[in-house]
């Protein structure tokens, strides 16, 4: 088939592995994500995704979650030789049904289980339907057999995230190791899937089996210390809005490293000059103070602030418990 007519998946799976094959990507390496290979081939994020699957099936790449997809260390027989997988014309049979020795039988846990890797590697907005089908190697309808729409799809993947994270049968005594338990749990579920913080507002709240038995863990630590039912859903959702605000900006700071190509400290030395002029500037005397009582700059870890946040929640609800049982509350 002449380049020019090879489907555009095709084309881009050809130029990031002749960049492999070259050392241009270097084993370990981070390969364009399907946002930045949409962006710089002007394709959809299924097609982008469709040609991170080819390299996939070749055994050239793999995803890392929180990482995205990397050039695979080698093994086995490399692109182009006899042995490897030929990368199947768009719509031809062989993209349509693979092995199932390969993939096993298509369900909906497969499917489901296919979309959490592709939203933990490359975030909420590459999760869809021709997407999760392309990673799994079958025909863009294929899914809808077992998933009728990609709102179902981001609601069921998020039930299975939020899932993975079960609470203890005898819970722990008093309500505020109780509630540091689900703040914590809650907390390494959003580490592991920054996407999740990006899925609804609190005004508008999932309803999703999963995530209910975090809110029932919560909800039950509050019982019975003298708190109207206003007052606990008000605390639940207050608890549940300050772990979720931290955790957005972890997919927020996933997307600007994908973007901009910087780290986090990198973009953060490329506003040195900046600050610079601000604190010569005269105009912000106390941010001038403070800067001088930290010689060696000030380090936002994401995890510090998390548990700081928590405790003074914690100490202010204490207060109001204590309040709620001496009878004085009137708020």
């Amino acid at each position: 088939m002449a380049p020019e007519t090879e489907p555009p998946f095709q084309r881009i799976a050809a130029e990031l592995r002749r960049r492999i094959a070259t050392g241009e990507l270097a084993p370990g390496e981070r390969v364009p994500s399907t946002r930045r290979i949409a962006q710089d081939w002007g394709v959809a994020l299924a097609t982008a995704t469709k040609a991170l699957t080819v390299l996939r099936l070749e055994g050239l790449v793999e995803a890392l979650p929180r990482v995205g997809t990397v050039v695979a260390a080698p093994a086995g027989p490399t692109a182009g030789s006899p042995a490897a997988p030929a990368a199947p014309a768009d719509g031809a049979p062989g993209q349509q049904h693979r092995s199932p020795a390969a993939d096993g039988e298509l369900n909906r846990e497969r499917i489901l289980r296919a979309a959490l890797e592709l939203a933990d590697a490359e975030g909420l907005a590459a999760l869809s339907m021709r997407a999760v089908a392309a990673r799994l190697g079958v025909s863009a309808m294929s899914p809808y057999r077992y998933v009728t729409s990609k709102d179902e799809l981001v609601l069921l993947t998020a039930d299975l995230a939020f899932g993975e994270a079960a609470y203890p049968a005898e819970p722990p005594a008093g309500w505020r190791a109780r509630l540091e338990v689900g703040a914590r749990t809650l907390w390494s579920l959003f580490r592991r899937h920054p996407w999740l913080a990006q899925l609804s507002p609190v005004t508008r709240p999932l309803v999703l089996p999963n995530l209910m038995a975090h809110a029932e863990w919560a909800l039950a630590a509050l019982e019975g210390h003298g708190l109207d039912a206003t007052t606990v859903l008000d605390t639940h959702v207050l608890l549940y809005s300050y772990i979720e605000g931290i955790a957005v900006n972890l997919e927020r700071e996933a997307q600007a490293q994908a973007t901009t190509g910087l780290t986090e400290q990198e973009w953060m030395d490329s506003r040195t000059p900046a600050l610079g002029a601000l604190i010569a500037s005269g105009r912000f005397p106390a941010y001038t103070r403070l800067v001088a009582d930290l010689p060696d700059g000030y380090d936002l870890d994401l995890d510090a602030l998390f548990e700081f946040g928590l405790a003074n929640l914690l100490d202010g609800l204490t207060a109001r418990i204590e309040r709620a049982a001496a009878g004085h509350d009137r708020d």
